[in-house]
C-alpha cells in the first residue's frame, strides 16, 4: 500500500514539472475557443498533439487519422497501473456518458506507455472494461515514444525486478477535435460533470 501511494506522489510531481513549461501563456483574440479554455499552451495549442502511428486492440496498425475521427478524450497510461490510471479513466468514462446523455458524442482513447506488457489484446480488454467505446492503443517502444513526445507527456518505468514494475507518467487528459487538433487538457481532480461541461463548451464552438 505504501508503494502505491508513493508512486501516485511521484506521478503528480512529474505532471507538475511537465506542466510548468507546457501550460502557460496568454489568450489571443483570434482563438475560437478562448472563452472555454482554463489554460493556454505557450506558443499555442498547436504545440501539443500531432500525427501518430500505433496498434489497436486487433493488432492493426492505425494512425491518428484512423482513430481521432470525432472529438476525442485522450489519456496516456498503462494497464498495470495500480490506482491512478483506473481512477482517471473511470472519470473519463463517466464524463463520456454524461456527454452522451446531453447529445454529444466523444470517443475515449487510452494510449499505453508500457508496450512491453500491454499487448493489443491486453489493452483492448482493459479499455473495453472501462467503457464499451474506449479505444485502446499500444505499439512498439518507438511508436509509443513518438506519440508521447507529440503530446508532450512524460513516462519512466521503474527497474523491472518482476512483471509488476511501476511506470511514472503524466496524468492529464487531452481533448482533441478532428479539425482543430489538441484544444485543452484536464487535470485529474476534475469531476466527470465538470469535465463534461467544459468539453461541451468546446463542442458548441465548432
Amino acid at each position: 500500500m505504501v508503494r502505491i501511494f508513493a508512486t501516485s506522489a511521484v506521478i503528480g510531481l512529474a505532471a507538475l514539472l511537465v506542466g510548468i513549461w507546457v501550460f502557460t501563456g496568454f489568450r489571443t483574440s483570434d482563438d475560437l475557443f478562448a472563452s472555454c479554455r482554463n489554460s493556454v499552451v505557450a506558443g499555442g495549442a498547436g504545440q501539443i498533439g500531432g500525427p501518430f502511428t500505433l496498434v489497436n486492440s486487433k493488432g492493426k496498425t492505425v494512425t491518428d487519422k484512423d482513430v481521432l475521427t470525432e472529438p476525442s478524450l485522450v489519456y496516456f497510461g498503462y494497464t498495470f497501473c495500480p490506482d491512478v490510471c483506473p481512477f482517471d479513466l473511470s472519470r473519463n468514462a463517466e464524463a463520456i456518458d454524461v456527454l452522451d446523455e446531453n447529445g454529444y458524442s466523444v470517443t475515449p482513447v487510452f494510449i499505453s506507455i508500457d508496450p512491453a506488457r500491454d499487448t493489443p489484446e491486453v489493452v483492448g480488454d482493459f479499455a473495453f472494461n472501462l467503457h464499451e467505446r474506449m479505444i485502446g492503443l499500444t505499439g512498439s517502444a518507438e511508436q509509443v515514444k513518438a506519440a508521447s513526445q507529440a503530446y508532450k507527456t512524460f513516462y519512466k518505468a521503474h527497474p523491472a525486478e518482476d512483471e509488476y514494475y511501476l511506470v511514472d507518467h503524466t496524468t492529464f487528459s487531452y481533448l482533441v477535435l478532428p479539425e482543430y487538433g489538441f484544444v485543452e487538457f484536464f487535470r485529474r481532480d476534475l469531476s466527470p460533470e465538470d469535465m463534461a461541461a467544459k468539453i461541451e463548451c468546446f463542442l458548441d464552438k465548432m
